[in-house]
């Protein structure tokens, strides 16, 4: 008996794609043999079609990668006309979502989509939404130019040289300045405030041009002028250069050379010892309280020319008040900081952070009451900072049992008012230069 027409042809057809099929299965068996036999299972006792084939490859695709942009290669965009090149970037993307519903609905309703139709629709709204994902992601990662303007300029350097940083140095160093015994010199504390602040400009600009790979991978310290490009690094290193050569220049020769000495072995410290250590040691914390303890010792040396215990007292004050400002800062930043490969103590050794910001806190209260007895203030003042104190010791006591953001943050925000209102309380409460007050009240 002669074979039908249509037997012939789709032997025929099977003959001609017989060794593609072949190939298929046996790669396929090769990387993932259990997922393509469980489809070839289910067709083992039919003739393997073209309609078949095209099934079998289409599943072994999306079996084996799930993501299609991985393995589909888009087709190259076409040339665009200058009319389109003119058009916003939101206006693309509304055409491509106005051109995507090519969905069955599309399909005559005369016949019922057969399911090779619905599989080619499936496979062909993955691709093209792959590709669009694609397209956005490249786009938003491509690399834009940073063209710098002089009217930018200005903020871009302050941001280089941490301005809210420099004012916090300049600010404690006046104070230092202030509290030291003798009369005011106007032009001695003119030369003082602008030799320590370009002296701080300096050190926080090579401290920002040491750190560019690291501060990249931080939330806090990503969007900071080198690591976006705004600037280059050798003109960083130029305005360093630059603030640091007049600031020391105008603390040795215009003030004395024992600030202008504290001022360069405070770049040093700042820059190469804070710097490096910050991912070596927790041992940097105490560095940098260091660091942050001598601008008020450089403003006391600026006013008497030598190192009295007024000037280690302050020194002693900033020091311990920057132990409870740091750690609590840095035990909200834990995850950005062990990011940026930084070893910190919130990090390394949580119950010693605590543990020292209290300490630190009950150090404040001590330290506040010798300054009478160094005859810096009169004893006027561990009364009235009592309170103040008392208050960021009960912060720090929560923050230690209590370990969690909102106790740190707490201490945080209180430091940031509670160094300010010291000093000053320290300022009003000054020993007058009549010697000691009798009954703990200041002179009228």
């Amino acid at each position: 008996m002669a074979a039908s027409p249509q037997t012939l042809s789709s032997r025929l057809l099977t003959g001609r794609v017989g060794g593609c099929v072949w190939y298929l299965e046996r790669r396929a068996v090769q990387e993932s043999p259990h997922k393509f036999m469980h489809h070839f299972r289910n067709i083992n006792k039919q003739w393997i079609t073209f309609q078949h084939f095209t099934f079998l490859k289409r599943m072994y695709v999306t079996q084996l990668n799930r993501s299609l942009s991985q393995q589909v290669k888009p087709k190259p965009e076409p040339v665009a006309s200058p009319f389109l090149e003119k058009t916003s970037s939101g206006q693309a993307k509304a055409e491509i979502y106005e051109m995507k519903p090519f969905s069955p609905s599309s399909l005559s309703l005369s016949r019922k989509p057969s399911e090779k139709e619905l599989i080619e629709l499936e496979s062909a709204s993955i691709i093209q939404g792959s590709i669009e994902v694609g397209k956005e992601t490249k786009d938003e990662k491509q690399w834009k130019e940073m063209k710098l303007h002089v009217d930018d300029l200005p903020g871009i350097l302050a941001r280089l040289s941490k301005i809210k940083l420099t004012a916090l140095v300049v600010s404690t160093t006046s104070a230092g300045f202030a509290l030291a015994p003798g009369s005011f010199d106007w032009s001695c504390f003119l030369l003082t405030f602008v030799g320590t602040g370009l002296a701080s400009c300096a050190a926080n600009s090579i401290n920002q041009f040491f750190e560019v790979p690291f501060d990249s991978n931080m939330n806090r310290t990503k969007n900071r002028p080198l690591v976006r490009g705004q600037i280059s690094p050798l003109l960083a290193v130029s305005f360093a250069t630059c603030c640091a050569i007049p600031g020391v220049a105008l603390l040795t020769w215009g003030v004395n050379p024992l600030t202008g000495a504290l001022g360069v072995f405070n770049i040093f410290l700042y820059t190469c010892c804070y710097t490096p250590l910050k991912r070596i040691s927790i041992a940097n914390t105490w560095v940098g309280a260091v660091v942050g303890a001598i601008p008020p010792v450089m403003g006391w040396t600026a006013a008497t020319g030598s190192l009295d215990a007024g000037a280690f007292l302050l020194g002693g004050i900033l020091y311990s008040w920057q132990f409870p400002h740091f750690n609590a800062l840095s035990w909200g930043l834990r995850e950005d900081y062990s990011r940026g490969g930084y070893c910190m103590m919130s990090v390394t050794h949580p119950a010693l952070c605590r543990r020292v910001a209290l300490r630190h806190c009950l150090a404040l209260i001590g330290l506040s009451t010798a300054a009478p007895v160094l005859d810096v203030t009169t004893w006027t003042f561990p009364a009235i900072s009592l309170p103040i104190n008392l208050y960021i010791s009960y912060l720090g006591f929560r923050f230690y049992t209590d370990a969690d953001r909102k106790s740190s943050r707490k201490l945080f925000f209180c430091s940031l008012w509670h160094l300010p209102l010291l000093l000053l309380l320290m300022l009003t409460c000054k020993q007058p230069p009549g010697g000691k007050c009798d009954k703990g009240e200041p002179q009228s």
